[in-house]
């Protein structure tokens, strides 16, 4: 990617009458409604070469020129982080997120995520908004993730995400033995006395859907694989819970820790160690940005959920 973008493209005749911008989404579909808007209002974005307004009605024939250098998206610094990279090309990047790895900065961690490794492998994505993560996974949640690699490929994929057309699912380890699997479609929003948790709301939520289906039932617990179809703030923890069977180790949703009567000793200390939600982000699906070919990536569980699996068959 460079640091300068340069495009013009020639108003049609059945264009005429639109406005400014609703002819510059439809001509330069590669950035979004709002980075447009701001190309306009800055004189970036011309018509015939000259500034002109967002609503300023067009004839036909004129040209629409771009000639914008790229400004970096954030303060960010860039630091020698291991990534695992499942697959890379010019357009995007999919990582296997470890355990324990913040994704993007924030109070508290400013330094020693994701982002800043993203930087270090790839300097030009500072000019691509919050480094091209279009969405996240919790710290202590591990597993696929895509990042977007120029502008044009984070718009397209965020435009994805909004069509649900991207496939995310998980695999986990709830707590009790469910009967089978089912679809979870209750609003999720910030908590109303915790603020640093999200809850099932009844009113005031955004629309949150999780389809989930048992792989293995054990005495004490089930492994569970779910989809997303919608992606809320923990969404599947907060889910898990809502229907009474919270993630094991999930230490904000789970509630206080109880030792399944007549569990095992190995299998109380294998539930006493295990200390984060025991959720993978297992299988990641999309359309490519530029060829528009679906592709589809699988990763295997970490090697402490398949430890606690082993753990858990044995009761």
């Amino acid at each position: 990617m460079t640091d300068k973008i340069e495009q013009s493209e020639l108003v049609v005749e059945s264009m005429s009458n639109q406005r400014f911008d609703q002819v510059a989404n439809e001509l330069f579909p590669d950035f979004s409604r709002s980075r447009l808007q701001t190309w306009i209002k800055s004189g970036l974005l011309t018509i015939d070469g000259r500034p002109g307004k967002s609503k300023q009605k067009l004839f036909g024939g004129e040209t629409l020129q771009l000639c914008v250098d790229l400004e970096p998206e954030g303060e960010w610094v860039a630091e020698d982080i291991p990534i695992d990279i499942i697959y890379e090309d010019d357009a995007i990047m999919v990582v296997n997120k470890p355990v324990g790895l913040v994704v993007h900065p924030a109070a508290g961690n400013r330094t020693g995520t994701l982002l800043n490794g993203l930087l270090h492998h790839n300097p030009e994505l500072i000019h691509v908004p919050r480094a091209g993560i279009v969405h996240r996974l919790d710290k202590d949640t591990s597993g696929l993730m895509v990042v977007a690699k120029t502008l044009a490929a984070h718009t397209n994929l965020v435009t994805q995400l909004q069509a649900r057309t991207v496939s995310r699912e998980y695999e986990a380890v709830a707590i009790g033995v469910m009967t089978g699997g089912g679809r979870v479609a209750a609003d999720i929003g910030r908590h109303p006395r915790q603020r640093t948790k999200m809850a099932v709301l009844d009113f005031g939520g955004k629309e949150a859907i999780t389809h989930y289906r048992v792989l293995e039932r054990f005495e004490y617990h089930t492994h569970v694989r779910l989809k997303l179809e919608t992606g809320r703030t923990h969404q599947i923890r907060v889910h898990m819970a809502h229907i009474g069977y919270p993630l094991v180790g999930d230490a904000t949703y789970a509630g206080r820790f109880r030792i399944p009567k007549g569990a095992s000793v190995e299998l109380i200390e294998e539930l006493r160690g295990f200390a984060r939600q025991a959720l993978h982000a297992a299988q990641l699906g999309l359309n490519h940005p530029v060829s528009g070919e679906y592709i589809q990536w699988s990763v295997d569980l970490p090697d402490d959920m398949v430890h606690l699996l082993s753990e858990v068959a044995q009761g």
